[in-house]
């Protein structure tokens, strides 16, 4: 690197004489691991005619300096790019992968002079505090803590800490990281990137860093990858959205997978990628710039985040939709129909727990029957569906709401009800008040994850609206203080009134509902 600190590299090359092009992965979890828990081992590629570069990133693995997160990677990116460019196995063009970290680290560049020829991030985005940390003004509790361990131990296995290490893995295994997670930060990764989030208020935008990659960057071929059950995906289709504005031609394909499972993975599809950008090798059938994966049926269709499909539903229910989950409804317009208020209490020593989702370590689709039967979650039930009924978009709650202390939380769950009684949750999404505000009635919205669903004749959609979502975040302490863990004895009984009239649910475009 400039400053004389040298990175360490795996590297694995085709047979033969080179040079070839180069695919590079920077990332902070071992060179060796090369992000196998998703993508195909480095060998395939290399038999696929490609050197692949795994690196271990500055402060990590057997890389020499001092981790410190995103804020180091733009130079330490450029110069790796300028770096592999002189060597002799290098025909000159490089292309970029992998996801998460990895995916953040291909658009941290801080020379727009050493740009990847093509890149493909995978589930990352820009914004710290929007991206990575927080969403509807909630820190992510379960997996923030989760990555945020995991970093802080491998930097106790660097400096041989092995009771740092134990700590953290016993917290991990026994769940105790809900509750001690900020306490291991302090201790044993006081400087870190997590705890420094975790110190962050979600309200407050100038307190977070949003990155900016150079502005060619945007006009490579770039193929991004996204899941219906992964934080991240507000990133990826922010990603997409500024390529396009800036004059670029991204890919983008979205599929029915979290984080961690990709149900058989994108090898093929990103080597076709790289093989068109990098080799000039071209399919026979041109590929296709979109294509989403329906949820459930797995099928791809050639449909854009710019699209939406557009309905609305009005809430409706006279006042037991908490205590019998058959009682709301949802109605299409114009049948509004005439409700009365709906009033939730929260009761911290059981709160609602979080499930599935983009924000639940078992992230995905999952069953939520139990949950809906609690009288502390609202639920409103469409009509029976005569044919297939295609939901495409971001769903958006609108709801009046005040409560009876300065701060609660919203939790909202968007779900299948089948013929057999049971209710497959979809898509989630959370939103926290806090303040003297929340003891007023006002207009809350929740944006719950963007999908591509088509519900079967036979089918009901399902809204539920909940007070917490334990332990995907904090438990609302309802005294208008940020929320730092589960509940405590300080915590408050919190109610809140729905106002059901005027509340809408609808489906609105992934792309500029924000």
């Amino acid at each position: 690197m400039a400053d004389g600190v040298r990175l360490c590299s795996r590297i694995w090359t085709p047979a033969g004489e080179g040079p070839w092009p180069v695919l590079l992965m920077r990332q902070p979890y071992g060179r060796a691991i090369a992000s196998t828990v998703t993508y195909a081992h480095p060998r395939w590629y290399a038999d696929h005619g490609y050197a692949v570069v795994v690196q271990d990133v500055r402060g990590r693995g057997d890389s020499e300096g001092t981790f410190s997160g995103f804020a180091q990677e733009a130079a330490d990116g450029s110069n790796t790019l300028a770096w592999l460019r002189r060597q002799g196995w290098c025909n000159g063009r490089i292309g970029s992968y992998g996801f998460s970290y990895q995916g953040l680290t291909q658009l941290l560049l801080a020379d727009g002079d050493q740009l990847p020829d093509a890149l493909a991030p995978a589930m990352c985005g820009l914004d710290e505090r929007l991206h990575w940390a927080c969403s509807g003004g909630a820190h992510w509790w379960a997996l923030g803590l989760g990555w945020g361990l995991q970093l802080a131990a491998q930097g106790c296995r660097r400096r041989g800490d092995a009771t740092g290490w134990h700590r953290i893995r016993r917290s991990l295994e026994d769940g105790s990281f809900l509750q001690d997670g900020p306490a291991l930060l302090e201790q044993l990764d006081p400087e870190g990137m997590a705890r420094r989030w975790f110190t962050s208020d979600p309200a407050e935008p100038q307190a977070w860093r949003c990155h900016e990659p150079p502005e060619a960057l945007w006009r490579r071929p770039m193929l991004l990858i996204g899941g219906w059950h992964d934080p991240h995906l507000a990133g990826v289709l922010e990603l997409w959205r500024r390529a396009r504005a800036a004059g670029g031609s991204p890919e983008l394909r979205i599929g029915a997978w979290s984080h961690l499972q990709w149900q058989g993975g994108i090898d093929a599809l990103q080597l076709a990628f790289f093989n068109r950008h990098l080799k000039g090798q071209h399919e026979p059938t041109a590929a296709e710039p979109l294509l989403l994966q329906s949820l459930r049926d797995q099928h791809w269709q050639p449909r854009s985040p710019e699209q939406g499909s557009g309905q609305h539903w009005a809430l409706a229910s006279n006042g037991l939709a908490a205590v019998d989950s058959q009682e709301g409804r949802l109605l299409e317009p114009p049948d509004a129909g005439e409700s009365q208020a709906v009033v939730l209490v929260h009761d911290p020593w059981r709160p609602l727990p979080g499930r599935g989702g983009p924000l639940g370590l078992d992230g995905g689709l999952v069953e939520r029957s139990d949950l809906d039967q609690r009288c502390d979650v609202a639920c409103f039930s469409g009509t029976t569906t005569d044919g297939p009924l295609e939901l495409l978009g971001q769903p958006q709650l609108r709801i009046t709401a005040a409560a009876d202390q300065p701060g609660f939380d919203l939790c909202v769950a968007l779900s299948v009800l089948r013929p057999d009684g049971t209710v497959l949750q979809v898509s989630t999404g959370v939103a926290r008040f806090l303040g003297e505000t929340c003891l007023r009635p006002q207009t809350r919205l929740v944006q719950l994850q963007p999908l591509l669903l088509t519900l079967a004749p036979g089918e009901r959609l399902r809204l539920s609206i909940g007070l917490a979502a334990w332990p995907q975040i904090a438990v609302n302490p309802g005294d208008g203080s940020q929320p730092c863990g589960g509940s405590g004895p300080s915590h408050r009984t919190i109610s809140v009134e729905l106002q059901l009239a005027g509340a809408e649910l609808s489906m609105q475009p992934m792309v500029g509902a924000n």
